[in-house]
Formats: structure tokens, sequence, C-alpha cells
């Protein structure tokens, strides 16, 4: 991978110390930590991100089941719940 883009940033003087000692620690540059996290964070946003629209779609399609009157009411689900807990409690 071409490295052609210079990144600056400012940090406490303590904090890049101590940062630069754990990087030589682990026989790595500062540099390779940095994009490492980078791509860490990177990922880690559009996993979230994925995540949330995920969710919506689920949202929006049982928000749609409901209005269509496929849905069931919350004591419906409780009562099946409780008696799906019913049979595996008897099953034992």
């Amino acid at each position: 991978m071409s490295k052609q883009t210079l990144f600056t940033m400012k940090l406490e003087p303590d904090l890049h110390a101590a940062f630069k000692a754990e990087a030589e620690a682990a026989h790595r540059s500062a540099s390779q930590v940095v994009r490492e996290m980078m791509r860490d964070f990177v990922t880690k946003q559009r996993e979230a991100r994925d995540y949330e629209a995920f969710l919506q779609q689920k949202v929006r399609a049982a928000r749609g089941s409901l209005a269509s009157g496929e849905g069931l009411s919350h004591e419906a689900v409780e009562a099946a719940m409780a008696a799906r807990r019913r049979q595996l409690t008897d099953e034992r």
C-alpha cells in the first residue's frame, strides 16, 4: 500500500512520549499503530452504521406489518411465550 498522505495532529507531549514508548515496546512504529487504529475505527464505524440501517429496516418492516394487521398484540405474544415456557419446563 502506497503511503502518499501525511497526517499531522496535535497532542500533549506526555501522551506523545508514552505512545511512542509503547509502540517501540511492541516493536512497531508509531505510524503502524496509528494506521491500525484508524483501520479499526473505520471498520467499527461502518459496522455500526450497517447495523443501525439493519435495525431501522426491521423496525420499518414491523411497523408495516402492524399497520396491515399482520402483527400480534403485546398480550398475544406474552401469552404465546408463557405457553412455550410452560411447554419447555414440562419437557424436562
